[in-house]
């Protein structure tokens, strides 16, 4: 049975140390931990990098209070309060330029976004998708991995493109599918996953933007 591990795309040339200092934004809807995840491993010294911003667009959300906690700058953008996804991210785009945000990590952001977002920053927006891209894209990653009866799944940090989950792939995680696995049971450990390969995705695409 193969045991969970994370596989560095051949490409990526792995990890180096970033001098200067990476400023990011990061932009989060639910619970948060892939962001937490983000902000210890900055905290402990494993990658140079700081969070100028967390965005959330549900108000308290798990993200929001985690910010709190952590004395994270964060900011409410409730997508409710805009008539489009076009006219939200263009107050994104102005916020995170006017912070100098060098790129923006999505953990967790539950919105599609536009072009204004991806124009303003290409080759800058990193997400995270529960599955070993390009299987598996779009909602409920998980999902369509349980009921496609795949033995391995995973989860993969990408750089985001137009195309919905089709971007460069900066590091990957296998994680085995066990007999009796829940949706919930394989969430939890892909979850694991995501938490140790985001840090590692981050200094990948960060080292690309200094390489230019």
């Amino acid at each position: 049975m193969p045991s969970d591990q994370a596989l560095i795309h051949p490409s990526s040339g792995g990890a180096s140390d970033l001098d200067p200092t990476v400023r990011v934004g990061v932009m989060a809807s639910g619970n948060g931990s892939n962001f937490e995840a983000l902000a210890t491993a900055i905290r402990d010294g494993h990658i140079n990098a700081e969070i100028a911003l967390l965005v959330v667009n549900n108000p308290g959300c798990g993200a929001q209070q985690r910010a709190a906690r952590l004395g994270i700058p964060w900011q409410l953008f409730n997508h409710r309060d805009y008539d489009s996804r076009s006219a939200l991210d263009r107050d994104l785009v102005q916020r995170f330029q006017s912070l100098g945000v060098e790129g923006i990590v999505m953990a967790g952001w539950m919105r599609i976004v536009t072009n204004e977002l991806i124009q303003a920053f290409p080759d800058r927006l990193i997400n995270i998708h529960p599955s070993l891209l390009p299987s598996f894209r779009g909602l409920d990653g998980v999902g369509q991995a349980l009921k496609a009866g795949v033995r391995v799944a995973g989860c993969t940090v990408h750089l985001l493109t137009e195309d919905l989950d089709a971007g460069p792939i900066l590091v990957q995680a296998a994680v085995p599918v066990l007999d009796g696995d829940s949706h919930d049971s394989l969430s939890q450990r892909i979850q694991q996953q995501e938490h140790r390969i985001l840090p590692t995705g981050l200094t990948l695409a960060a080292d690309r933007w200094r390489q230019g």
